[in-house]
């Protein structure tokens, strides 16, 4: 199984920049997908972006496209993911996320992921 920890949420203004940490411990095979959602206030968890835990492919929904990096260390067993230019609406609390097959593209619901991660907040100020 694989146990996933997520940090680096906090309070910044608009235009600044976080770096979400996840680590990820337990089994991650060859086809496991790495992912990170938000869920905002009174909304549904969104799709943000994806990687596979092995290959160089990256997906990311359009909102965050050009402004957030997902990236992964495998020596540190670490997801990340580079949050720049925030903006209000970025505002959720956001999850690590795996599943062990599939493609990037046909998995960005969250329905088909199994492994999940506690959640940090990340809020931006207008």
């Amino acid at each position: 199984q694989v146990q996933l920890v997520e940090s680096g949420g906090g309070l910044v203004q608009a235009g600044g920049s976080l770096r979400l940490s996840c680590a990820v411990s337990g089994r991650t095979y060859t086809t496991y997908i790495m992912a990170w959602f938000r869920q905002g206030p009174g909304k549904e968890r969104e799709f943000v972006a994806s990687i596979r835990w092995f290959g160089g492919n990256r997906y990311y929904t359009d909102s965050v496209k050009g402004r957030f990096t997902i990236s992964r260390d495998n020596a540190k067993n670490t997801l990340y993911l580079q949050m720049n230019t925030l903006k209000p609406e970025d505002t959720a609390v956001y999850y690590c996320a795996a599943t062990p097959s599939g493609t990037l593209a046909t998995r960005t619901a969250h329905t088909h992921y199994d492994y999940w991660g506690q959640g940090t907040q990340v809020t931006v100020s207008s």
